[in-house]
């Protein structure tokens, strides 16, 4: 009889790419399997989950509000609407397995499986694990991390260290430089710096690289500038043919990388994963409003290792300008830190995970 599947977890991309890329493994494994998401209503997972192929149910779930916090006083009774529905899916869906990314859609779909003895298996992407991930660890039947040290988070019989699925386009061998330079307008024979924040951007590596612009192309730099599309509007008119290409969203991101000889990024897990498939030396930049400052120990969990640069918002204005130049500019640097990134990247995560799971089903 086919195994059904049913995989939680949702509210950013670090979440939602990781589980499809899970599910499109498990898939690939056994190709009549079936599957369903559960996600929070109004969040992006109801839009890129269909879009990937796969059916979602919505729940009424929502996150902690750190800014005011009176909204958080309907909280319980959103859990509880959250689980109860979640049970009633579960109990007509009758799955093998419940899969859980973390995200507060994962929490109650979590709590139900385990409710009904469905069994759990969970994969959190950060360094710092997340509070639905390891609220739900002690139940779960098996744990699936991406860095070392996750024993404070989570038992330690429990945990595999299996790295963080990425789209399938970052499975595939990367396309040559010259010519993904030339896909962008750019000379193949410049030092060429990747600039994104994600694609809803980050406003403070924006104003720090609209700064610093005049002095990276006097020295005859280049950059490929992902803005994000809520500040697209505000730099679009720094686009310069032949020397810097601005957006507000790059489609193929895989082409970006390949173009790049360092990149300026944030630190989502996402994001990091993405650096390690491509092996590309970065600074990378956290987000420090990102939950439990997750951003920052995912940083320091590639810096401390030498794989990376870490720089903090609030250093920067001041010191961008000047650490973007010298990673550019010192082969030797970005040499090394290729080298730590191969050594820590994982290849066929999202496969690692789905035969994983598939063992423990069947043993």
């Amino acid at each position: 009889m086919p195994k059904r599947f049913v995989i939680s977890g949702g509210g950013t991309g670090g979440h939602i790419f990781p589980a499809i890329s899970i599910a499109q493994a498990l898939r690939s494994e056994l190709p009549d399997s079936d599957f369903y998401f559960v996600g929070a209503l109004g969040r992006m997972e109801m839009e890129k989950v269909p879009a990937a192929g796969f059916p979602i149910l919505g729940l009424p779930m929502r996150g902690f509000n750190r800014t005011q916090p009176l909204k958080n006083l309907g909280l319980p009774w959103a859990l509880f609407r959250s689980v109860w529905k979640a049970n009633r899916f579960l109990a007509t869906y009758k799955p093998d397995a419940a899969i859980g990314v973390g995200g507060f859609a994962s929490g109650a779909l979590g709590l139900a499986a385990v409710q009904r003895r469905i069994p759990l298996f969970l994969q959190e992407q950060n360094a710092f694990a997340g509070k639905t991930n390891t609220w739900l660890g002690k139940f779960a039947a098996h744990i699936f991390v991406a860095h070392p040290n996750m024993e404070r988070f989570f038992p330690a019989d429990k945990i595999e260290n299996a790295g963080n699925p990425v789209r399938a386009v970052f499975e595939t061998e990367a396309p040559e430089m010259a010519g993904s330079k030339a896909f962008f307008g750019l000379s193949s024979d410049k030092p060429t710096l990747l600039v994104t924040g994600g694609s809803l951007g980050a406003g403070a590596i924006n104003s720090a690289v609209a700064q610093a612009l005049p002095n990276w192309l006097e020295k005859g730099c280049q950059v490929i500038w992902q803005t994000g599309e809520r500040q697209y509007e505000v730099y679009r008119h720094l686009n310069s043919t032949g020397a810097v290409w601005v957006s507000a969203f790059i489609p193929d991101m895989q082409v970006a990388y390949a173009a790049a000889d360092a990149v300026v990024s944030r630190a989502g897990a996402m994001a990091i994963a993405e650096l390690l498939a491509m092996k590309k030396p970065a600074i990378l930049v956290p987000l420090p409003s990102a939950a439990e400052d997750h951003q920052t120990h995912n940083a320091k969990s590639l810096s401390e290792k030498g794989a990376a640069v870490h720089l903090p918002e609030p250093q920067l204005n001041l010191l961008l300008p000047d650490a973007a130049w010298q990673l550019l500019n010192n082969e030797a640097e970005r040499k090394g830190m290729q080298e730590k990134l191969s050594a820590l990247h994982q290849a066929g995560s999202a496969k690692k995970i789905a035969q994983s799971i598939l063992n423990r089903l069947n043993p």
